[in-house]
C-alpha cells in the first residue's frame, strides 16, 4: 500500500477522523418530523401541493428515520418567514372573519364544536394527541366540504349531522354504524356532502353520523 492510500493514523495506530468531515444520515427526531408535516400542510393549504403529493410526502415524513429523508420533502417549496411551531391547536383566520382552514396539534388536542364556520376545505393534523371535529352545529360554507385529516399515533373523531352524505377515502379511516346510517340512502341528490380524506399512521380516523345534541357539544369553540 502506498503512503497516500493509507488513512491518517494517530499515536495509537487508529485512524484519525478529520474534523471537517460531517456525518451523513443524521437521525431525525419527532420535532423534525412534526416541523416537516406542518410545512407540508401549509404548502397544501396554499395550493403548492396537490392531493396525491400531500398524501405521499406526509406519509414519508411520518416514517422518515434520517434528516436527509426529511430534507428532500420540502426542498422544492418556497421559504417561509414568520412562521412558528406550537404544541397547541392552530387555526388561521383573516381579518374579515373567514373560517379557519386548518388546525395542528403536537402532543395536544384539536377540538372544534358548537357554532363554528367550516371552509370548503379544512385540514387537521394531530401528532400523538387527539382530535374532535363536530359538524352538527357548524356552519358549512359550501355544499361540498372536504376534511383532510392526518392522525399520527392519534385518534380523530369526525361527527356529521343528519341530512349530510359522507364520503370516505384514505387509510386508517372508518365509519361507525348507527341507526341513522340508513337515512343517508334516502337523501336527495343535492344534499350537502362531507368528504373525509385521511391518513391514520398507527392511529385512526373515525366518522360517525349523529343527531343534533343539545348538551355540551353545543358549546361554541373558536373556528
Amino acid at each position: 500500500m502506498q503512503p497516500d492510500d493509507r488513512p491518517d493514523a494517530g499515536t495509537n495506530g487508529q485512524p484519525v477522523v478529520q474534523s471537517g468531515v460531517q456525518p451523513q444520515g443524521m437521525r431525525a427526531g419527532d420535532r423534525d418530523r412534526d416541523a416537516v408535516v406542518q410545512r407540508l400542510q401549509e404548502a397544501f393549504a396554499e395550493g403548492q401541493l396537490d392531493d396525491d403529493e400531500f398524501d405521499e410526502r406526509t406519509r414519508a415524513a411520518l416514517t422518515a428515520r434520517l434528516s436527509s429523508e426529511l430534507a428532500v420533502l420540502t426542498q422544492d417549496l418556497p421559504e417561509r418567514t414568520g412562521t412558528t411551531a406550537t404544541g397547541r391547536a392552530v387555526a388561521t383566520t383573516s381579518g374579515d372573519r373567514a373560517p379557519g382552514r386548518f388546525a395542528i396539534a403536537y402532543k395536544s388536542s384539536v377540538r372544534r364544536g358548537g357554532r363554528w364556520r367550516v371552509p370548503a376545505q379544512f385540514r387537521a393534523i394531530v401528532y400523538k394527541g387527539s382530535g374532535h371535529l363536530d359538524l352538527r352545529a357548524a356552519e358549512l360554507t359550501s355544499a361540498s366540504t372536504t376534511v383532510f385529516a392526518v392522525a399520527y399515533k392519534s385518534r380523530i373523531d369526525v361527527i356529521v349531522p343528519l341530512g349530510v352524505r359522507v364520503n370516505l377515502e384514505g387509510f386508517g379511516v372508518s365509519k361507525g354504524w348507527s341507526a341513522e346510517e340508513d337515512l343517508e340512502s334516502h337523501l336527495p341528490a343535492d344534499a350537502p356532502v362531507v368528504h373525509v380524506r385521511g391518513i391514520g399512521y398507527k392511529g385512526t380516523i373515525e366518522v360517525s353520523t349523529k343527531p343534533q345534541d343539545s348538551g355540551s357539544d353545543r358549546r361554541a369553540l373558536p373556528g
